[in-house]
């Protein structure tokens, strides 16, 4: 019989709807078990379970990490052909890539899964998401960390850890670059993309009989909440960003869509001039995503690049966010960090050539 560790951390799939405040129930999470037996679903299998966490998935902090890695680490991997990770919608993305980069070399599939509602709910897909989990590893298909949630169309997407972009407001809907998913399940087996940016099973069967990573090979995990992230938008003040006090290890600055940001302007607008406090105040700055900083740009692009400051390309801001947070966690070394982020490809997270 197929064995499955099933780790609880909160979020909606384990939470109750008590008089219009949805909230974690201590109960809620193994309910989704009972369900799981009752749904016509169920396959024959056996789960183990453990909860390190229950939080709601917004109150996430680099510390909650660190006790979830942890409690993965501690799961006897030969004794188990999957593990299914619940977690909350909001932070799922996150979650989902620092744990791809956690367990990179995975020799069983590690699932996260979700849900837009508590179960009682008839909107929930928190069912339907964990049973085609089930499904995923009691399949047989390749390893690695992924993510399986069921949109409003009804198709139920499998996406690769570092390709997933954060949840949709009002929609509640999930995507991932290019809108390529890694598959989808369907009536209770794995359909590949065959799309020419996924990896395929045998590279990822590959990728997972490598050999583990000195950085991160029996190394305790401390991470920590170094990184600012700030996004652009029409009216930016760079002045009222105060390093003097405290200051960032490192800065990730997000981009409009064609990779560009403000350079002109009053300097207090400009992503010059911040690039340029930055040095000053010896912190790191990277900016992404960039699709491809071979072919032609924007002139606001050329000049930054001119500036000196790090472009991170073809990654999304969700996966170059927890690589920089474990970068800057674990190493010491600014060229360490950088070569890190830039130069090595952890878990599939470098989309394209």
């Amino acid at each position: 019989m197929k064995k499955i560790m099933t780790v609880f951390t909160g979020g909606t799939i384990g939470s109750k709807n008590n008089d219009g405040a949805i909230q974690v129930n201590e109960a809620g999470s193994y309910y989704l078990i009972d369900k799981y037996n009752e749904s016509p679903m169920r396959k024959e299998v056996r789960i183990d379970t453990v909860q390190p966490l229950n939080i709601l998935s917004e109150n996430l902090v680099p510390d909650d990490w660190n006790t979830l890695i942890a409690a993965l680490r501690g799961i006897d991997v030969r004794q188990y052909d999957g593990i299914i990770v619940t977690h909350g919608s909001d932070t799922l993305a996150y979650s989902a890539a620092m744990l791809s980069y956690a367990f990179a070399r995975t020799p069983i599939p590690i699932v996260l899964v979700a849900s837009g509602h508590p179960l009682d709910d008839p909107r929930s897909n928190g069912l339907a998401n964990y049973a085609a989990a089930v499904d995923y590893i009691t399949g047989e298909y390749p390893p690695g960390v992924f993510v399986i949630y069921r949109n409003d169309r009804q198709e139920t997407v499998v996406y690769l850890g570092t390709r997933l972009y954060q949840c949709l407001p009002f929609t509640d809907q999930f995507d991932c670059p290019y809108g390529v998913p890694y598959g989808r399940m369907e009536d209770g087996r794995f359909v590949p993309d065959t799309h020419r940016l996924n990896p395929t099973a045998e590279q990822l069967r590959s990728h997972a009989a490598g050999a583990e990573a000195a950085w991160n090979e029996g190394r305790d995990w401390k991470l920590d909440s170094g990184v600012l992230y700030i996004r652009p938008y029409p009216g930016l003040d760079y002045s009222l960003y105060d390093f003097s006090k405290r200051a960032p290890k490192a800065v990730l600055h997000d981009l409009y869509h064609s990779g560009t940001a403000s350079v002109s302007g009053q300097e207090r607008h400009s992503l010059l001039t911040f690039a340029a406090y930055c040095r000053e105040h010896g912190v790191d700055l990277y900016l992404c995503p960039l699709k491809d900083g071979s072919g032609a740009l924007y002139a606001s692009s050329v000049k930054l690049i001119e500036a000196g400051v790090t472009f991170i390309e073809r990654m999304s801001v969700e996966a170059a966010l927890m690589k920089l947070t474990l970068a800057y966690s674990l190493f010491g070394e600014s060229g360490q960090m950088r070569d890190f982020v830039l130069k090595e490809t952890v878990f599939f997270e470098h989309i394209g050539p």
